[in-house]
């Protein structure tokens, strides 16, 4: 059996990933553009923390590694600008968002690396339907046992991942009543899904991997296109549900949240057997729903998961005290509770101007820091804009508020 060497991380240290939209501001449809942006910051200091993805509408931002959330917050912001002002450079757009909403995969064009080509070959139209986004989050541990341990810990909450970060509800010019599709898309990977219950320690994940090997079903843990899955390359644990979010604010408060998470599951035991009983179904409860999912605990009881979040903001908070990240935290949970996620946000935007196309803009503005106004659609102007609406009805209970009855007022600004 192969030993898999793990290079220890300093704890409680984390960074993130975000998959972008590359858009066309013409159509607002996605472009195919990510070689010419690439090609544009070749000599800016940031250019090694942005990458190509699987097709050529997609770009990868990386951040560094952070102690503190407040710092990986402040390059992102500078990130960001600087891609959005090479992006402006090329003449293309970038928005955030787990799902383009009206984009057709058949138009998809693969990047040219070997990995990505090998991928398209391997499977088919899945690689190019494989266009979604997603913000990935990496927690520094010092050994494998502690990523497993960790891993273990964690899986119970990938739901509150999921319904925190939603923001796939449109897919290919439709409501698709999920708050969150872009997970279908990687489901449908064969080594999707969640580390085996029996996997307990990093002995165990290796014989596990050699496994897999042996029987033609893996090659490395790229291959394993889990949930959770550890990263021994960075000594990190990796959670991979989360759409990626409109703004680079939503998604350093995850990191955040993500963080404090881990500080709190380490000090308590691991969940009972119960909780892989109901990971598939609270999984799917999340990506349906959202917010107001259902929700089954590792000891069986049936709640809705915003209840489950407000009981579990309410144990971080000391954590987050200690670690200097409180008002991240305070600021998530509100906004949650307050206007939900940035799903509903997209639906409240498709409502108020009618045209996805429209949303896409408001999605590249949000990206931006721009406030999206809140007055009525703008009258038509000379721009051709691909005609789209969303052909089924958004589901009205995941768009309800979450405290009081009635529909609540779009917010001035988006987190």
């Amino acid at each position: 059996m192969e030993h898999i060497p793990f290079i220890s991380s300093a704890p409680n240290t984390l960074g993130i990933e975000l998959e972008l939209q590359l858009i066309d501001p013409r159509s607002f449809d996605l472009a195919a553009a990510s070689d010419e942006l690439l090609a544009q910051m070749a000599n800016h200091p940031i250019a090694d923390r942005v990458k190509p993805e699987i097709t050529r509408s997609m770009i990868e931002l990386n951040s560094s590694v952070h102690e503190h959330p407040m710092g990986l917050l402040a390059e992102m912001r500078e990130m960001r600008d600087a891609l959005v002002e090479a992006a402006d450079a090329v003449g293309v757009s970038v928005a955030g968002g787990g799902a383009h909403p009206f984009m057709r995969w058949q138009e998809r064009s693969i990047s040219d690396t070997p990995r990505f080509q090998y991928l398209a070959e391997m499977y088919g139209y899945l690689a190019r339907q494989f266009t979604v986004f997603g913000q990935h989050i990496h927690l520094g541990v010092k050994t494998g046992d502690e990523a497993i341990g960790l891993l273990r810990r964690l899986s119970p909450y990938v739901p509150h991942f999921i319904a925190l970060s939603a923001s796939s509800p449109y897919c290919e010019g439709v409501d698709t009543l999920f708050s969150c599709s872009r997970l279908n898309a990687v489901n449908s990977f064969p080594l999707a899904g969640h580390l085996p219950p029996e996997v307990k320690d990093w002995y165990q994940f290796e014989a596990h991997l050699s496994q897999l090997r042996a029987f033609g079903l893996a090659e490395s843990i790229k291959d394993l296109y889990w949930d959770i899955r550890p990263k021994p390359e960075y000594g990190t644990v990796e959670i991979r549900v989360c759409d990626t979010p409109l703004t680079v604010e939503r998604a350093c408060q995850i990191a955040a949240f993500a963080q404090a998470l881990s500080v709190l599951l380490l000090r308590e035991d691991e969940p009972s057997d119960g909780a892989w009983l109901s990971y598939r179904s609270n999984h799917f409860q999340a990506c349906r729903f959202g917010l107001q999912g259902s929700y089954v605990t590792p000891d069986g009881q049936r709640v809705r998961l915003i209840d489950h979040l407000r009981a579990l903001f309410q144990r971080l908070m000391p954590v987050a005290q200690e670690l200097g990240t409180a008002d991240m935290i305070a600021a998530l949970r509100d906004e949650a509770i307050r206007s939900g996620n940035d799903s509903r946000w997209l639906r409240n935007q498709f409502h108020r101007l009618r045209e996805l196309p429209l949303v896409v803009e408001s999605m590249t503005q949000t990206f931006r820091g721009e406030a999206c106004a809140t007055a009525p659609a703008p009258e038509p102007t000379a721009v051709l804009r691909r005609r789209i609406r969303a052909t089924s009805e958004p589901m009205h209970v995941a768009v309800q508020p979450l405290s009081e009855p009635g529909v609540e007022p779009l917010p001035e600004h988006l987190h």
